[in-house]
């Protein structure tokens, strides 16, 4: 008798559970989860005032060395007068000259319009390099400043090229689209100002 209580209570408590698993299962709802992925990027307004911020963005140094003379003729001698001037022009962007709408986005897409390569240090000579090679007779601060401009017109014409200016371009769309390839952008366009400063 005991027995077939025991038994009667195992049916009873087996029929329970699965009746509880039964409505337990039955009651909770289907639930359906999605993941999107959004492919737009944007760019935000504090990403482009830091960009902006930057300021000078240097893209290629031009090192330089010049020697300069001059000679001044004198009754029985001529006076000498040589140096040595050593000087690196540098040419990239002024971030602070950028037009208002210069960069725009769409999707994975950026457009960018950089203000022209311009010099940006105008006192680019060393003058604590600088060396006399060789001097006789004596020799005015004028005179010595008029070495220091043809030394300055020579470097400015030597780096000022064509040449110079294409591989400061390349170099500045090398950089700006590395950095936005960075943030996400797939496809960037760059382009400079043909204004110059």
């Amino acid at each position: 008798m005991i027995r077939k209580i025991k038994i009667a209570l195992a049916t009873l408590l087996l029929f329970l559970v699965v009746g509880a698993i039964f409505w337990v299962y039955s009651s909770i709802k289907q639930t359906e989860v999605t993941i999107a992925v959004d492919d737009r990027i944007n760019l935000t307004p504090e990403q482009v005032t830091s960009i902006k911020a930057i300021g000078e963005w240097e893209f290629l140094a031009i090192a330089n060395e010049e020697l300069v003379d001059t000679v001044r003729k004198g009754i029985l001698s001529n006076d000498h007068l040589a140096r040595i001037y050593y000087g690196t022009v540098r040419l990239g962007i002024n971030m602070h000259h950028v037009e208002p709408g210069w960069i725009t986005s769409v999707g994975d897409s950026l457009t960018i319009t950089l203000p022209a390569i311009e010099l940006l240090d105008r006192d680019f000579i060393d003058e604590a390099r600088t060396k006399s090679f060789y001097e006789s007779g004596k020799w005015s601060h004028a005179d010595r400043e008029a070495l220091f401009r043809k030394a300055y017109q020579r470097m400015l014409h030597r780096s000022l090229t064509p040449d110079h200016l294409h591989q400061a371009r390349q170099n500045g769309e090398d950089q700006f689209r590395q950095m936005m390839k960075a943030m996400g952008y797939e496809h960037v366009s760059i382009r400079f100002s043909e204004a110059a400063r």
